[in-house]
């Protein structure tokens, strides 16, 4: 990283702009940055750190402060600091997060931080974001803000405190410089392992103690076990074993007597059973006997039903017949009206008869060909109707169309007359919005112009407003000054006046007198009532002084404000206010005007460009339109003669008719009907032959049945359910009669007949309480079995929780012991965690690469010396830092080196972490870098083998900047920067050797 340039303005101590050419002053290699006390030395580094981090090191990041109070009102603070870092030159731009005056009101408003990046070499694209910026800082120097404060800007006074400080302190420092955190997370990584360890380990056991548990329950106990958990497991499985087996005996003999109980009990039921059979049996044929008469009497009602059924179905078919007949003699009587109510039917049933002749369907058919042969012929006219509606509705389009082509073409006709005024005016416009473009810059800054003169004058109201009062402050403090300083004066006089009798206040009998020597005293001067005392001078002093203290600062304050109205009166606020808003005003509107025509620049040329193109295609769409109305006006009077000659054919082809669909439609369905007519005559003729006939039919098969009329058959007759039931009364008393003799005729009802009765009541009550016995063996063995069961599974795993938890205490032993290691407990004899290790091999690089220097520095006497061993009182380890004494051989500490030892040991440490951290940041060169302050505590030799050190730094091109106000190095260094403190601010100046 080599810095080029740094303008800084309005920040910290330099309410002013001051810049700084880097390239100027590192020609050599080395300059000093010099200056008084507070001129702001400082604020130059901090202005750099500020540039790349947005942040200044130390603790003046908590004040939040850097704008300057120097800087004039609504002066914005800014650092611009241009570098090549990484091989890429850029520019970096940043303002703080700083309070501002309202701009309308009092009080103030909180601006927030803006930064820009710019690459200076034209590659890649320019931030504006903080975070993008941070982010792009970061990659290209590879190091945090913090590393960057400790590696570029070396403040000796840290690590003066770096060198003296215990482990805990010193490894912070390291901690913030080098990166840790992957360390940090192996730590936390075997810490968590360990307790996810330790919690497994104790569900394994928890495991153990539940499985423990359920063996008890399941073995029917509350007391766990007192010795190893298997062995007792084991023994609680065989007593269940047994206890299991003497159930299953006691089960076996109860169901042994059981079954006895049952036997006996069968065969009482079996007797019993037979003799109620029998006796179910006799009652049965009893019941059979007494309905002799009513099943006598169904029979003769069943033999009339079946011979009357075949009669019942003839007469249902007469009736049929003849209620068919009458139904199609009235369809005939009905068809025939709406016949007769036509003129040409009315004619035609004027020549029929009734019942029908032979001649009457010769009459019927020559009549519906004649209609046949009219419908036909209309046919051929109705179609020709419809080719005279398609004509009409195509005269009708066409005819809609020639009017919308006509209107169509009436406007393009206006449009082409109105269109090159249109032409004109846009090109006007454009022309207008083009001259905007052109002037848009020149009124931007015109309106910039206006709106820093307008602020000026209001900003200059307000100074002179301050200076009055500031006027009046002064004036009035340079009164108290000269009342002070007269009463000083008055009380000096008064004073040295009684001056006599103040000496002889302090006379003794015996001492000489301070002015004339002699040791007699005769006439001393007495005090009188207005004499002044020492004290009363020195407090009036104190007050003179404290007033011209007064007047200083209003002189000052004064002296501000002026400088402030010279530089608004520069930017023109000594003009009338209302005119200055006023030109503002015009300004701002002049300049939003031309914006916005510039603005359209571009739709106006699209639209000039598409009346051009439309105007092109105007003549065009004209042509055509004049050639399409033309032809339209042919196809209109062609259609129009075709359309009249139908019409007329079709009105001589109606008739009576309204037109030929309707006369057509009329015949077509007068032969229809007549058609039908004729089916229906034919139809009522063969249905009253049909129905006579079998009238005939019932009366015969009535009296060959045997009845003697048709209604007594009809009497006899009976429906399917009536019959059904009689057949099934009939069909249940025969098969009861069957059953009842068949089961009388079985042989262990005969055998059983003449027994007494038996009761089974004695043998149930033997069977229950045997089978009690046994339901309670079987609840008792299944209980057995089960428990066997459960601990049997039970025990198997609890032997294999047991087997998986020896191996696991095992494994979380060793883990828990390799965490403790690595956390710097247990056997980690020198008490230093993994990341302490890491930050002790980093101070061990650190101080290899100091020692280097300070062997140099010290002429060969002190190097440094790393400890790796644990503290005092379990304190980490590793980061022990002593001095090696060439002179003595003794290695001691830190603490014991003089001011100037300790300097060079600083800066030696300062220089080697320079190069671990650039080291650590990827081989970073550092082309520029700042120390801050020390050398004041070398003497002449010292200094010498600094100045070597310093010139082994700048070699390859390295500037180094040193910030110091020892004269001395004045007169070494020829390029300086310096810091110059005033009133108005601090201001700097480049000396280049």
């Amino acid at each position: 990283m080599r810095l080029h340039s740094l303008e800084v303005s309005a920040f910290g101590p330099f309410g002013d702009t001051a810049t700084v050419d880097f390239d100027a002053l590192g020609a050599d290699g080395l300059f000093l940055l010099h200056g008084q006390t507070g001129a702001g030395k400082t604020t130059i580094l901090d202005a750099v750190a500020f540039a790349l981090y947005g942040t200044v090191p130390g603790a003046r990041q908590q004040g939040k402060r850097l704008l300057s109070d120097h800087a004039a009102a609504g002066s914005v603070p800014k650092v611009v600091l241009e570098a090549t870092i990484g091989g890429r030159r850029l520019r970096l731009t940043r303002s703080p997060e700083y309070e501002r005056a309202k701009l309308r009101g009092t009080g103030t408003t909180k601006e927030n931080a803006k930064a820009t990046l710019t690459w200076l070499d034209g590659h890649g694209q320019n931030l504006t974001r903080l975070d993008e910026i941070g982010e792009e800082i970061g990659r290209l120097l590879g190091m945090s803000a913090d590393q960057f404060f400790q590696v570029v800007l070396l403040p000796q006074g840290e690590f003066a405190r770096f060198l003296r400080a215990d482990t805990d302190e010193r490894g912070d420092l390291l901690e913030r410089l080098f990166d840790t955190t992957r360390f940090g997370t192996v730590e936390d990584w075997f810490a968590e392992r360990r307790r996810e360890s330790a919690a497994t380990l104790e569900s394994g056991r928890k495991s153990v103690d539940l499985m423990l548990a359920r063996v008890s329950t399941a073995a029917g106990i509350e007391a766990g076990a007192d010795a190893d958990p298997l062995t007792w497991a084991h023994k609680l499985r065989a007593d269940a074993e047994e206890a299991r087996d003497t159930a299953t005996a006691e089960l076996v003999a109860a169901r042994a007597v059981a079954a006895r109980a049952t036997a006996t009990l069968a065969e009482v039921t079996r007797i019993r059973g037979l003799q109620q059979r029998a006796a179910k049996a006799a009652a049965e044929l009893r019941t059979h006997a007494e309905g002799a008469d009513e099943r006598a009497a169904q029979t003769e009602e069943l033999a009339r039903a079946v011979r009357a059924a075949p009669i019942a179905e003839i007469r249902v078919e007469a009736a049929a017949a003849a209620e068919t007949a009458a139904r199609e003699l009235k369809l005939m009587e009905t068809l025939a009206g709406g016949v007769g109510a036509v003129d040409e039917g009315r004619a035609l049933l004027e020549r029929l008869s009734w019942p029908e002749v032979a001649e009457d369907r010769g009459v019927i058919a020559a009549t519906i060909r004649g209609w046949t042969d009219e419908v036909a012929r209309l046919d051929d006219l109705i179609a020709e109707s419809l080719v005279a509606d398609a004509l009409q509705e195509t005269v009708d389009r066409l005819g809609e169309r020639r009017r919308e082509l006509a209107s169509a073409a009436a406007e393009l006709e206006l449009r082409r007359t109105a269109l090159p005024e249109q032409l004109r005016a846009a090109e006007d416009d454009l022309a207008a919005a083009r001259q905007a473009v052109a002037a848009l810059p020149a009124l931007d800054e015109a309106r910039g112009r206006a709106a820093d003169v307008q602020g000026a004058a209001v900003a200059l109201a307000q100074q002179r407003q301050l200076r009055a009062d500031a006027a009046d402050q002064l004036s009035a403090a340079r009164g108290r000054h000269q009342d002070a300083r007269g009463e000083l004066l008055d009380l000096r006089e008064r004073r040295l006046a009684g001056m006599a009798a103040e000496l002889a206040a302090g006379l003794a009998d015996g001492e000489p007198c301070v002015v004339c020597g002699s040791a007699e005293h005769p006439n001393p001067a007495e005090p009188s009532e207005t004499m002044v005392t020492r004290s009363d001078e020195d407090a009036a002093r104190v007050s003179e002084q404290r007033f011209a203290q007064e007047v200083d600062v209003a002189t000052d304050r004064l002296a501000k404000i002026d400088q402030a109205i010279e530089v608004l009166l520069e930017r023109g606020g000594d003009r009338d206010r209302d005119r200055l808003a006023a030109e503002l005003s015009a300004a701002t509107q002049a300049h939003a005007a031309a914006q916005a025509s510039a603005a359209r620049e571009q739709a106006l040329s699209d639209r000039l460009s598409g009346l051009r193109a439309e105007q092109e295609g105007l003549q065009e769409r004209s042509r055509v339109a004049t050639a399409e109305l033309a032809t339209l006006d042919e196809r209109i009077a062609g259609s129009v003669h075709q359309l009249e000659t139908i019409s007329k054919r079709i009105a001589e082809a109606s008739g009576v008719d309204e037109s030929p669909q309707a006369r057509r439609d009329r015949l077509d369905a007068l032969a229809a009907a007549v058609s039908r007519l004729r089916d229906l005559r034919a139809q009522v003729t063969a249905a009253q032959e049909s129905a006579e006939a079998l009238s005939a039919k019932v009366a015969r098969a009535a009296a060959e049945a045997g009845f003697e009329s048709v209604d007594e058959a009809a009497a006899a007759t009976r429906d399917e359910r009536r019959v059904a039931a009689i057949e099934a009364a009939l069909e249940q008393a025969r098969d009861q009669r069957v059953r009842a003799e068949s089961v009388l005729a079985e042989a262990e009802v005969a055998a059983v007949a003449g027994m007494d009765p038996v009761d089974p009541s004695v043998a149930e009550s033997e069977v229950e309480g045997a089978n009690a016995v046994v339901n309670s063996a079987i609840a008792v063995a299944s209980e057995a079995d089960r428990r066997l069961a459960d601990l049997e599974r039970l025990v198997a795993q609890l032997a294999k929780e047991v087997g998986a938890l020896a191996p696991m205490q095992e494994r979380h032993a060793e883990l828990a012991g390799l965490a403790e290691v690595i956390a710097g407990r247990g056997q980690n004899a020198r008490k230093m965690s993994l990341r302490s290790y890491v930050l002790a091999a980093r101070l061990e690089e650190v101080a290899i690469a100091a020692s280097t220097r300070l062997r140099r520095m010290s002429g060969g006497r002190y190097e440094f010396v790393h400890a790796d061993g644990a503290g005092p009182r379990g304190k980490r380890g590793g980061l022990g830092l002593d001095i090696r004494d060439d002179y003595t051989g003794v290695v001691r500490s830190a603490k014991t080196l003089s001011g100037g030892e300790s300097f060079l040991a600083s800066l030696s440490l300062a220089l080697g972490l320079a190069d671990v951290v650039a080291a650590e940041s990827g081989g970073l060169v550092l082309d520029t870098m700042f120390i801050d302050e020390g050398f004041g505590t070398l003497d002449s030799d010292a200094l010498e083998s600094v100045m070597g050190v310093l010139d082994e730094l700048r070699a390859g091109g390295r500037v180094v900047g040193i910030v110091s106000h020892v004269d001395e190095m004045r007169q070494r260094i020829p390029s300086r920067l310096h810091v110059i403190r005033g009133r108005a601010g601090s201001s700097v100046e480049v000396v280049a050797g």
